[in-house]
């Protein structure tokens, strides 16, 4: 591949990329959503790598790599697309409305609320994505913990550690597991080999901060939500389309988007017979003044009427997915100009795989996991297991490092704004940077073996 590092076109590629990812980082004070600049900036690459590869009459050439780059891109959004499906649906069942309020009224103790969101946001994010889990959990914390600022910051830190660390060990936990998993570099039952790694890397913090809660007991009190029609089957039918997709990747080798979309189709199917029972049983609403006077009453809304698969399809995170598509192609582009093998050199033959992999997480702190994780697997340095299992893990972890490191994080500080904020969660950071110290030394220790030629 000729190297454009250098070139005129080079140059533009990289300010473009690095101007976008600019306005990715200040989403929340500008209020620009993250896809728009990185679809932008991905367009704008690709053609001045169009460019350059014309200058050596080898257009085809970039053709052919944004091609592949593109189908790295569809077979990550259609995983994704069933996967959010399910979880949108579960959520419109009332699932983990219903899991919120049985918690809030056991009449724990707040320092049991702040264990107990914790391991179930460790044990949920394997299945569900970290960033669903959080939302849930620090629901809770934030329902329990109503006027108590303290509490509520311990509890969202812990969720979002947590979360991060419980959907590394899995490929369905977060984007880059599931990204790793998909390119075959780590086989799904070797992914286990990282429980032990990450429940230290949350346990270490929480412990530190479950010290500075008390024990007196909280006093919200919510009524109970019942679980909708067919709600605990799509549970079911979920759980069968994971056990599915590992199947068939394993003994078909197949990629994993097959079985997942398998999986939608059958909830599609599913989700018919629940809306024909539904049908049966709804009662329309008469027209009222309000509707008149242009204000539909809460009862007019989707949420509640009939069930509909594919209003589950429209509350996909498609500003998420087009996110994903514009820094996989920028990427993507980069990498045909000459600067992922730059990269690689000064990082992974520079300063060797072990302190490249934990600069990685380092660095996910900071910037997002997905394009490191995705630079990392275009790069495909030459690494052992262990080295794999060891990026895996600092790049799922790292993020928890700092608020703004993970989507968990952002998500939380949205919905505690003004009590879990950047700085408070900064103020525990040395505990969970110890953590993620323990985490890679437990790594270490456990899988050596993993670290062999």
């Amino acid at each position: 591949m000729t190297s454009f590092v250098t070139h005129w076109t080079g140059y533009v590629a990289l300010t473009l990329f690095v101007a976008a990812y600019l306005l990715v980082i200040v989403e929340e004070s500008i209020h620009l959503r993250k896809s728009k600049p990185v679809l932008v900036a991905a367009g704008g690459i690709w053609i001045v790598t169009a460019l350059a590869y014309g200058t050596q009459h080898q257009a085809h050439a970039a053709a052919e790599i944004l091609r592949h780059t593109l189908l790295e891109y569809a077979e990550l959004m259609l995983f994704l697309l069933s996967a959010m499906t399910f979880i949108n649906t579960m959520s419109e069942r009332n699932l983990f409305e219903a899991l919120r309020t049985r918690l809030i009224s056991l009449g724990l103790s707040l320092r049991s609320i702040f264990w107990l969101t914790g391991i179930l946001a460790f044990s949920i994010s394997p299945v569900a994505d970290n960033l669903t889990t959080a939302l849930v959990m620090g629901a809770v914390v934030t329902a329990i913990g109503a006027g108590n600022s303290r509490f509520i910051v311990l509890g969202c830190i812990n969720v979002v550690v947590a979360a991060n660390a419980g959907g590394t060990f899995s490929p369905f936990g977060d984007i880059t597991t599931l990204m790793v998993w998909q390119k075959g570099v780590i086989q799904f039952g070797e992914f286990l080999a990282l429980f032990v790694p990450s429940l230290t890397n949350w346990l270490v913090p929480a412990i530190a901060m479950a010290m500075t809660i008390g024990r007196d007991k909280p006093t919200a009190i919510l009524e109970p939500v019942e679980v909708k029609h067919g709600g605990y089957l799509i549970v079911l039918l979920f759980l069968l389309t994971i056990a599915g997709t590992v199947v068939m990747h394993h003994f078909l080798e197949m990629p994993p988007f097959l079985g997942m979309m398998t999986g939608l189709g059958v909830l599609k199917s599913y989700g018919h017979w629940i809306r024909r029972k539904e049908l049966v049983e709804w009662t329309d609403i008469p027209m009222s003044d309000d509707e008149q006077t242009g204000q539909r009453p809460a009862l007019w809304k989707p949420a509640v009427k009939p069930f509909n698969i594919f209003i589950s399809m429209k509350r996909v995170e498609w500003d998420t997915l087009m996110f994903f598509y514009g820094i996989m192609l920028c990427v993507g582009g980069l990498g045909a100009l000459g600067y992922l093998t730059v990269l690689s050199s000064l990082l992974y033959q520079g300063l060797g795989a072990t302190a490249a992999n934990i600069l990685v997480g380092i660095l996910s702190a900071v910037i997002d996991n997905i394009p490191i994780m995705f630079a990392v697997l275009s790069m495909n340095p030459d690494m052992n297991l262990g080295q794999w299992l060891l990026v895996t893990l600092t790049a799922g972890v790292g993020g928890s490092l700092l608020s703004i490191g993970s989507a968990a994080g952002v998500a939380l500080m949205g919905q505690a704004r003004g009590v879990y904020t950047f700085f408070a969660h900064l103020k525990w950071t040395w505990a969970i940077a110890l953590g993620y110290a323990a985490s890679i030394g437990v790594h270490w220790m456990m899988n050596s073996h993993l670290f062999t030629p």
